[in-house]
């Protein structure tokens, strides 16, 4: 599967509700807020700003702005600031989070990281790069999902990996 040149097709951001097969449901675009609603991480460990798209139980695009101003750019590497490869692959994990909990399946659940298989990564991340992170559902069961990602800059791919997602009930801690 070629994902060199798919990416620059989900640089405009949506405002409006997608329209597609009468078998696809798609959702309008959602904002930070509405992520922080979805999901727990919050600042300095969100790495989203914006959902592109999402299909339900198939797919999704989200778009991370890179700041010079990202806390993890004071040490890596001070004088030559590079997005760390694990932070990359944490991005891509909350995108998967958001499409696997708003699938209907696992709506008021929680999702946790339970493997990364293959991650690779092919071209650096610096300020002021625009990551487009593209999520696809590859398998499903009772209470896991398995994704395929990959990242992009442009039209680059800069990293990839399948990540397994446990799901479980939400729960809180008193």
């Amino acid at each position: 599967m070629n994902h060199v040149n798919v990416a620059h097709a989900c640089t405009a951001r949506l405002s409006v509700p997608l329209t597609h097969t009468k078998e696809e449901k798609y959702l309008a675009v959602m904002d930070t807020t509405t992520i922080m609603q979805l999901i727990p991480n919050r600042y300095p460990i969100l790495f989203m700003d914006y959902v592109d798209e999402i299909n339900p139980g198939a797919s999704i695009v989200a778009t991370k702005n890179v700041t010079i101003n990202e806390q993890f750019f004071q040490g890596h590497f001070p004088g030559n600031p590079v997005m760390p490869g694990v932070l990359i692959i944490e991005s891509l994990a909350q995108a998967a989070s958001i499409l696997i909990l708003k699938s209907p399946e696992f709506v008021g659940q929680t999702a946790y990281l339970g493997a990364i298989n293959g991650a690779k990564f092919h071209q650096i991340v610096r300020p002021g790069d625009v990551l487009k992170l593209h999520v696809e559902f590859t398998k499903r069961r009772q209470n896991m999902g398995v994704v395929h990602t990959f990242a992009a800059v442009g039209d680059v791919t800069v990293a990839q990996a399948d990540l397994t997602f446990i799901v479980s009930p939400q729960t809180t801690q008193a």
